[in-house]
């Protein structure tokens, strides 16, 4: 039987080295130690042996079984480790930093353009304010001198709410953010300086200067002694670090019904043609009068211009349409 013990000991030693597999090596343990196996074939012959040989054989029976398992398990776990590190290794992701990281997304073409207005109005002492965008028709319409009867109504074509508020005032989505600075003014004493830049909303058919849903920026001073000279010194300020040193500023003659003088305000490169950018004017006094402002006291301007179009002017854009189409070969350029 001794021999036999060696014979088995040193073919399952071998094939247990020579597996390339944890189911292999399974498999050949099943073979080896199994219910099939020699050696559980052998421990049965031990009942015919004397009690001398009988003890000694089942010690070195034992002593077989023992090495063999030993060795099993010392094998699984040096095929499991491979194992595993070949899975690893099969599913590591690179995360070294590249030399060349992939492009990443950056503020929309007007959204930096109302943060470069807002910084230079606020380097000039503006404060920046907001307001709702959902408005009455008081704040849009008649505390800005229009009221229902007026034929300026029809300057605006306004997409209207379907719904009043608690007061019984009609609501609608504001045609400009001039309804900011009636807000400012309810809520602020003078002297006020602030620019309210904002999205507004207008009846307009889509083209290549029209938009239903564009941006604009509000301004306005109020103070003691403010002249159509200061607005235009304003607006002379703003052009010039907006745009550069060599561009001009000039107002022309208009009207709008919450500013009396009104003008239209026009910039012009080097060489160039004018070209009309916004509206403006001295606060009417039908307007201070209705936000408890005396008008006697205190003086001032507001004017206003969309952030869209100032865009498309700076960079040369030919059509509005391209800032909403979400076209990332244009978005790209910016």
């Amino acid at each position: 039987m001794n021999d036999q013990l060696v014979a088995i000991q040193a073919d399952a030693l071998a094939r247990i080295q020579a597996a390339s597999s944890v189911d292999e090596l399974t498999a050949i343990g099943q073979e080896v130690l199994g219910k099939r196996s020699d050696l559980v074939g052998l421990r049965k012959q031990l009942g015919g042996l004397d009690e001398a040989t009988r003890k000694a054989a089942g010690e070195a029976l034992n002593a077989t079984t023992q090495a063999i398992k030993a060795a099993m398990a010392d094998r699984e776990g040096g095929l499991a480790g491979a194992e595993r590190t070949a899975r690893y290794e099969a599913e590591r992701l690179d995360l070294t930093e590249v030399v060349d990281p992939p492009s990443v997304g950056h503020l929309h073409i007007v959204t930096q353009t109302w943060q470069a207005l807002e910084d230079i109005f606020v380097g000039m002492g503006y404060g920046v304010a907001e307001g709702p965008e959902i408005e009455t028709d008081w704040y849009n319409f008649e505390a800005l001198n229009i009221p229902d009867s007026h034929p300026a109504r029809s300057m605006w074509d306004t997409l209207w709410v379907d719904t009043d508020d608690a007061d019984g005032h009609p609501m609608l989505l504001r045609t400009h953010t001039s309804n900011v600075q009636i807000h400012v003014m309810q809520a602020q004493e003078p002297p006020i300086y602030v620019v309210a830049p904002g999205r507004t909303y207008r009846r307009d058919t889509t083209d290549a200067t029209h938009l239903p849903v564009f941006h604009q920026i509000e301004g306005l001073v109020v103070d003691k002694g403010i002249t159509m000279a200061d607005l235009a010194g304003t607006i002379q300020a703003f052009t010039q670090a907006y745009f550069g040193q060599e561009f001009e500023s000039r107002l022309r003659p208009s009207y709008f019904p919450f500013t009396e003088p009104s003008a239209e305000f026009d910039i012009r490169p080097p060489g160039g043609d004018w070209l009309e950018l916004g509206g403006c004017g001295m606060v009417h006094p039908n307007v201070f009068r209705h936000v408890g402002i005396d008008p006697e006291e205190w003086t001032g301007f507001a004017f206003g211009f969309g952030i869209d179009r100032l865009a498309k002017v700076r960079y040369a854009v030919d059509d509005l349409r391209e800032f909403v189409t979400s076209d990332v070969r244009f978005l790209e350029q910016f």
